[in-house]
């Protein structure tokens, strides 16, 4: 949807715009309407990647949230995420389902260009696309994975989940994050299965070791999943040994996929945002600024450690209040 002159000023530029629609986006565009800025959430629209990707971000992928404060029962990621956004809208948020192509911060105002043609000017623009898990890619991996069925991309997410608890897991990966993950599913699991294509991890030695120690823990090295087998729920991975060729088959409970992330930057290219090298938006110390005045980063497109629906949400409400007196600054009231 188009925004409503009544809301832009004089010359059609809003005050504020949100891209992205995870618990950053949400938590940001809640804190911008409550502060009167009108804001401007420009959601996306559903993709794959191979997995779905959906407005919402990666919580839509998720069954159960059960560490997020103010659910004690605990709540679905798209359940969360309705909420969020209904909280959002209540105080006046408008919302345009599009994809940011491209970015132009050479000049204030900011032109924001979408998929569908259309453009969208801006006194300030709080980045919020999050990152998305990178999944093997089988079939039947990402099916279990969007109908809850054992196939997870975040263990510390997921992974203290009843269903999970004294059943032997598998982790794929071989970097710090699958140590990380192995090591978390350790406190929970009868066995933890950490599944590496090669003979050697390039994790840190230190996160290595943790591994290699745990009584519960065992490597397979040379193995890569090549299918995941259960109708509902997963029953065992078929392995293949990436030197001999030979298959076979590891019953599991639960599949944590731990291959890194993708933060949602492409968008972004020659917009002069600052990126680090894995992609992740650069910030310039603890808050949301970026290194273009007037452009803000929150959630996980900026953070590639802790990755939590809380800890983006948080960072939401920063740029929210930071966009806010940003704006105050420049005499956009």
């Amino acid at each position: 949807m188009s925004a409503s002159p009544d809301t832009q000023d004089a010359a059609g530029i809003e005050k504020v715009v949100i891209i992205g629609s995870g618990p950053a986006g949400w938590t940001a565009a809640i804190y911008a309407a409550r502060a009167n800025l009108n804001p401007v959430s420009i959601i996306g629209v559903p993709a794959s990647n191979p997995a779905p990707v959906l407005p919402g971000g990666q919580l839509m992928l998720t069954t159960e949230v059960e560490n997020y404060p103010g659910f004690p029962d605990g709540v679905t990621g798209p359940e969360m995420m309705e909420r969020f956004q209904k909280q959002a809208e209540r105080f006046g948020t408008r919302i345009i389902s599009d994809d940011v192509v491209k970015c132009d911060f050479s000049s204030r105002p900011f032109t924001l260009h979408l998929a569908e043609g259309g453009t969208v000017r801006a006194h300030s623009v709080i980045i919020a696309t999050g990152a998305t898990a990178n999944w093997i890619g089988l079939p039947n991996e990402l099916r279990l994975a969007q109908c809850g069925g054992g196939v997870s991309a975040c263990a510390v997410c997921d992974g203290a989940l009843p269903i999970f608890r004294n059943q032997p897991l598998a982790v794929v990966g071989g970097g710090d994050t699958a140590m990380e993950e192995a090591s978390y599913l350790t406190k929970f699991a009868s066995k933890v299965y950490v599944i590496h294509r090669r003979d050697s991890f390039r994790a840190s030695k230190t996160m290595q070791e943790r591994i290699l120690k745990a009584p519960n823990a065992e490597v397979l090295w040379n193995k890569a999943v090549v299918d995941v087998t259960g109708q509902d729920r997963i029953e065992a991975v078929v392995l293949e040994d990436t030197v001999t060729k030979a298959r076979s088959t590891l019953a599991v409970k639960g599949l944590f996929i731990a291959i890194g992330h993708s933060p949602a930057t492409r968008f972004l290219a020659g917009s002069g945002v600052e990126l680090d090298a894995s992609g992740y938006v650069h910030l310039k110390a603890r808050n949301s600024f970026t290194n273009v005045d007037g452009v803000f980063a929150a959630g996980d497109v900026a953070d590639s450690v802790y990755r939590q629906a809380v800890s983006a949400a948080g960072m939401g409400c920063q740029a929210a209040i930071d966009a806010e007196r940003w704006l105050a600054a420049h005499g956009v009231h």
